[in-house]
């Protein structure tokens, strides 16, 4: 099976009401991992590169990780340009293979964003590539994407209509309360979604696939075994995972997932070293960290996007 967009994944998941699994990729064993879940509970993928992956691995090494992945699988699978500043980062993933881009104007003034949005759309969409869009600023840091709380900013709903019909994407993310980051809330607050918000998004966009940013939920026992090991890492809650499986019933499509891959795989590699301190083989401490990776994403595609079995639909 080839590279498949989103629109058909988007619009199954709208009225299926349920979400599709967006999961930051960065070397081959992330990629096994997800993908090995996946096959296992019949999930259709979005596999996404942020800038900061594209400049450690290759674009190369990892479109051909996901199409090797492809051929392994059989499953539908996007390919996904995570936070994509620039018309020309955009152009170069629209040419180089991928499915998908996201062009990030958030943090542009309105119309400004309109406009490159707008630039972006129009050439994706003469190749077949789909686009989404961000409305709203979220706080917290993922590779180069750093905003403070002070500037963060929830999605207004009386500009979305105007921006999708000026745009033209495909599907658009918003901020309702998720961040960037492992460290989202600091122990004793509350985290809360704006449902209201997404509610009065909903009725203006009806049909409109929404997205989630920065909706990892944090495991503690990843924290503490982090810590266990030799870590450092101060308290910190992510997303409740109830809060993700309420939005994904709504029009929430898709959400996105990358600091509990990164809590997985470096809490079972700091495990390993910590138990085989004389081991220099990759692939000793590499192989657990797959693991882990692989049983993370099945528990997120089981018990909070609720897209396994749905694979086989598309």
């Amino acid at each position: 099976m080839p590279l498949v967009t989103t629109t058909e994944m988007f619009k199954q998941a709208y009225d299926g009401g349920y979400a599709i699994g967006a999961f930051n990729v960065n070397n081959m064993e992330i990629i096994q991992g997800i993908t090995e879940a996946a096959k296992e509970v019949d999930a259709p993928l979005i596999l996404q590169v942020s800038k900061g992956a594209r400049a450690y691995a290759n674009h190369e090494y990892l479109v051909k990780l996901v199409e090797a992945a492809l051929e392994v699988t059989d499953l539908p699978i996007a390919l996904h340009l995570d936070h994509g500043d620039s018309f020309e980062i955009c152009k170069q993933c629209i040419d180089g293979g991928f499915t998908s881009v996201m062009f990030d104007g958030s943090s542009l003034p309105y119309e400004e964003n309109v406009r490159q949005t707008r630039e972006v759309v129009e050439y994706a969409h003469a190749r077949g590539v789909v686009v989404e869009g961000e409305l709203g600023t979220l706080a917290g840091v993922e590779d180069e994407v750093s905003v403070d709380a002070d500037d963060a900013s929830y999605t207004k709903p009386e500009q979305v209509q105007d921006f999708v019909e000026r745009t033209g994407v495909d599907s658009l993310a918003i901020a309702i309360g998720t961040s960037h980051g492992a460290f989202k809330f600091k122990p004793g607050q509350k985290p809360q979604l704006r449902f209201d918000i997404l509610e009065d998004i909903v009725g203006r966009l009806p049909g409109f696939p929404i997205v989630l940013h920065g909706s990892s939920s944090v495991p503690q026992e990843l924290v503490r075994k982090v810590n266990t090991y030799g870590g450092d890492m101060p308290d910190a809650i992510g997303i409740p995972e109830e809060m993700l499986r309420e939005a994904a019933k709504s029009a929430v499509c898709k959400i996105n997932i990358d600091s509990d891959l990164r809590l997985a795989m470096t809490a079972t590699i700091r495990e390993h070293f910590a138990k085989n301190p004389a081991d220099f083989d990759p692939r000793q401490y590499l192989k657990p960290a797959r693991a882990a990776i692989k049983e993370l994403v099945k528990h997120k595609i089981v018990n909070v996007l609720g897209c396994d079995g749905k694979a086989s639909n598309l």
